[in-house]
């Protein structure tokens, strides 16, 4: 009870930080700036999930991951105001269960990437689809997302970038030990293979 607790406080601590991003952004005119309180306010939205999911799980320690991709990507179409008639998404994830070390820069990868497609893959009104996958395969999991928008521009090293949501990605994969690599052919998909952090039991 006492841990369901502490998640459920932390939960509703991060709710009340992303709120007071939103409040701040209102008085902010620039959009460069707005930009960058929308993306942090969806960050925090996305560990906050995280917590929200464990204070309603039953073991306390495994997070049902596709039930909180599904949530994350319904909260960043609403954030961003996408119409689910131009942009459509299709989800194909097994039923994979992740402790809170490994879920937590799992989903704030999975922010940032999304967020990347949402943002810049269909611009001007234009249609597309992404697709997210993520299944098991021996002791690793393999999670990708694509999408069939404009993709990068040729000249981009998205592992040797300035652009902050990158430079987050890529640290955040190294978090999980995993690889991650880049296929242009067909707008964009990114392949992360990881596996799960394993730590003594708290409780």
């Amino acid at each position: 009870m006492l841990l369901r607790e502490i998640h459920h406080r932390v939960k509703n601590n991060m709710q009340i930080i992303s709120s007071l991003l939103n409040l701040q952004s209102e008085h902010v005119k620039d959009k460069e700036a707005l930009d960058v309180f929308k993306e942090s306010q969806n960050r925090v939205r996305s560990m906050a999930m995280i917590h929200e999911t464990l204070y309603r799980s039953k073991d306390l320690l495994s997070i049902d991951f596709r039930k909180y991709i599904e949530s994350l990507v319904s909260g960043l179409f609403v954030s961003y105001g996408i119409d689910p008639k131009l942009i459509k998404i299709q989800i194909n994830v097994e039923d994979v269960l992740l402790n809170i070390d490994t879920a937590i820069p799992c989903g704030l990868f999975i922010n940032e990437l999304l967020t990347n497609s949402l943002k810049h893959a269909f611009p001007h009104g234009r249609e597309g689809k992404i697709s997210i996958d993520l299944h098991s395969v021996d002791d690793r999991f393999i999670f990708t997302i694509n999408d069939n928008g404009i993709g990068f521009p040729e000249d981009l090293d998205f592992k040797n970038t300035d652009t902050l949501g990158l430079q987050l990605v890529n640290h955040l994969v190294n978090q999980v030990d995993g690889t991650i690599e880049l296929d242009r052919s067909h707008g964009i998909k990114f392949t992360i293979v990881f596996k799960e952090l394993e730590y003594e039991k708290r409780i």
